[in-house]
């Protein structure tokens, strides 16, 4: 018969299983919405200001009052803003590129579009082409760089970052690194937030492994691995 101590074991290890399988479904679920609105804001909202834009055309061939030319000039520019930001939403939360052009294209257009306008500096080393890496490998790697970033633009105050993606034998390897303030590992207040431990989750229910190597005013530094044949 089993003790006490070998049963609580046991159920703490059932919980924390069912636990993880339930974080994995509603990151499964939670990008699968995120697909069918970024769908949505592309063919509908796209459409929309696609023929606002070709309506302000027709009237500005049509109306030559300079003032009129003014406002339709004005009314064109916020309109190019707002085909901008649907197109940057529609990134955020479905990169198209990493459907046609793979994990590296969509990573360093994903990186250099943010730093430049956060007037963070960048450097992206990876190689420009590789293998086809399975659609839940290359999400789960982009949504790990998108989580960084934000973490690094909100709360490291940092200057400069360097994200290498290395396409080794047996894994993927994954690194990002920031010369921030970093973070204090050992002080006792020091909880996983939310988003890293969602990242930590998304690679480990591919079988990697996630480490941080952090301290106080030397950065950040997050490091996945993620096997090319996954064991969740």
């Amino acid at each position: 018969m089993k003790s006490a101590v070998a049963q609580a074991q046991e159920l703490t290890a059932a919980r924390q299983r069912s636990l993880s399988e339930l974080c994995t479904h509603l990151q499964e679920l939670a990008e699968q919405e995120k697909f069918e609105l970024a769908r949505h804001l592309h063919d509908e909202l796209g459409g929309l200001l696609t023929a606002a834009k070709m309506d302000l055309s027709w009237l500005q061939s049509r109306l030559t009052e300079p003032a009129i030319q003014q406002r339709l000039t004005q009314l064109g520019n916020v309109l190019d803003e707002a085909m901008d930001l649907k197109r940057r939403v529609v990134d955020d939360l479905r990169p198209s590129l990493l459907d046609h052009f793979g994990l590296p294209t969509t990573l360093r257009t994903h990186v250099e579009s943010l730093c430049g306008r956060a007037g963070l500096d960048c450097e992206v080393s990876m190689a420009e082409e590789m293998d086809a890496i399975p659609k839940s490998t290359a999400i789960a790697l982009f949504r790990v760089v998108q989580e960084g970033l934000n973490n690094i633009l909100r709360h490291a105050q940092a200057k400069k970052v360097h994200i290498e993606l290395t396409d080794e034998p047996q894994r993927y390897l994954l690194r990002l690194k920031d010369d921030g303030c970093g973070i204090n590992l050992s002080d006792p207040q020091f909880r996983w937030t939310h988003g890293l431990a969602g990242m930590r989750h998304r690679v480990e229910a591919l079988g990697g492994t996630f480490t941080i190597d952090s301290g106080a005013a030397r950065g950040t530094l997050l490091t996945i691995a993620v096997p090319k044949t996954t064991t969740p």
